[in-house]
């Protein structure tokens, strides 16, 4: 009886929780989904603290526990709430917690509230021709001219930046210190003179990526984030809330890449045993990885994502790669050609009206191949938990203790 009453005992709310779910009501309410324009609804929700719950009131949050946000997007999602993270993926996901750790209070003030209304998009500007996977090799030159930086170089594979506003950039302030001692982390205005975007093409005909250089951009002192030289440890706090951003999304059971699996086998007319026993351990890990992320979101205290954030990251590259594979050989003959090659330069404020056809099947299976490369690939996020989750030996590195100027570089 002892055992009965407990596993029937009624759920007692918790005062955040209650106040949660009071200003949720008022959000929906007040703003219906379906009846204000999307950018509405988000400011509403950012200045009701629904953002990010965890964040300080006035900078999108409540000062509750991050736990409290699933609760947050599961009733939205209910309600057909538009999702800002697809217009502004790396803004939302990854400048935003950057700017609340380490901007100054005013910068977070003027920055935030736009970058989660998608009013202002943003990319990350790490990566360089020379400077991929070891991105604190990096040789973008910032040189200090009293209360502003000037930026010299080229950075590459980045995302949305044809589109952005603002940009996270890493830059090297003292080239006699070590490869990552040397740098500092600025945000730069993307329409400021000297910064100019050119087109990556794609495999799929897209040009989502770009080129950057920067000829003697001007950056102010006030959009410095942390203190000159710790760039490196500022761009941690990006790229681990870049895994998560990635990886930890926490969709409906059977939602996301799977579903398109299995809309696509149910349009077969008989599936053979064996793919059958593929299509459900796929759906099987595709769950494991939901519930997994439900878990990380449950268990994260406030504060930034560590590096567990590489397991989900890691599972979802590799995970989404093996499921439009299966896709696009389930669809057989007609999968073989991609029907169209046309340069597009995507801006992701518009929703594909093409969700589940061939040309997007096709499209998203040329794409996941970026999955294990972008935000770290799949190989560094396997040394990133040996290393830092299992306490395994690390790599060898060569340039240990070495000033980068002298790191022979190709």
């Amino acid at each position: 009886m002892a055992a009965e009453s407990a596993t029937t005992a009624p759920h007692i709310e918790s005062t955040d929780e209650h106040l949660v779910n009071e200003r949720i009501e008022k959000l929906l309410k007040e703003f219906p989904p379906k009846e204000v324009a999307a950018t509405e609804f988000w400011g509403a929700q950012f200045d009701l603290g629904l953002a990010y719950v965890h964040f300080p009131i006035g900078l999108g949050g409540l000062g509750v526990s991050p736990g409290l946000q699933e609760l947050v997007s599961r009733r939205l999602r209910s309600a057909s709430a538009p999702i800002n993270f697809t217009r502004n993926p790396i803004g939302v996901g990854m400048a935003a917690p950057t700017l609340l750790t380490h901007a100054r209070r005013e910068v977070s003030e003027k920055l935030l509230r736009p970058c989660f209304t998608a009013e202002e998009i943003w990319c990350q500007l790490f990566s360089e021709p020379g400077a991929g996977s070891d991105v604190a090799a990096l040789a973008t030159r910032a040189v200090r001219d009293g209360d502003e930086w000037i930026v010299n170089g080229q950075k590459v594979w980045t995302t949305l930046a044809h589109v952005s506003r603002w940009g996270m950039l890493v830059a090297r302030t003292d080239p006699q210190l070590e490869k990552h001692k040397g740098l500092t982390y600025f945000i730069v205005d993307m329409k400021a003179p000297g910064v100019e975007v050119r087109p990556l093409r794609q495999m799929t005909g897209e040009a989502e990526f770009n080129e950057v250089y920067f000829t003697d951009v001007r950056i102010p002192d006030t959009y410095r984030l942390g203190e000159v030289g710790q760039g490196w440890s500022v761009a941690i706090t990006t790229l681990m809330n870049e895994r998560v951003s990635i990886g930890g999304n926490v969709m409906p059971r059977g939602g996301g890449a799977i579903s398109d699996a299995v809309r696509i086998a149910q349009t077969r007319e008989k599936l053979s045993p064996v793919k059958r026993d593929e299509l459900m351990k796929l759906w099987t890990q595709a769950e494991a990885g939901r519930l997994l992320n439900i878990r990380a979101a449950q268990m994260r205290t406030a504060g930034n994502p560590g590096p567990e954030g590489s397991v989900a990251k890691l599972l979802y590259a590799e995970l989404n790669k093996k499921i439009y594979a299966f896709c696009v050989d389930l669809m057989g003959a007609e999968a073989l050609l991609h029907p169209s090659y046309e340069m597009i330069r995507p801006d992701y404020t518009k929703v594909s009206p093409e969700r589940g056809s061939v040309r997007e099947i096709t499209r998203t299976f040329l794409r996941s191949r970026a999955n294990s490369i972008e935000g770290g690939t799949s190989e560094i996020m396997r040394n990133i938990l040996g290393e830092r989750v299992l306490g395994l030996p690390g790599d060898p590195r060569v340039d240990k203790g070495k000033p980068w100027i002298d790191v022979p570089r190709s």
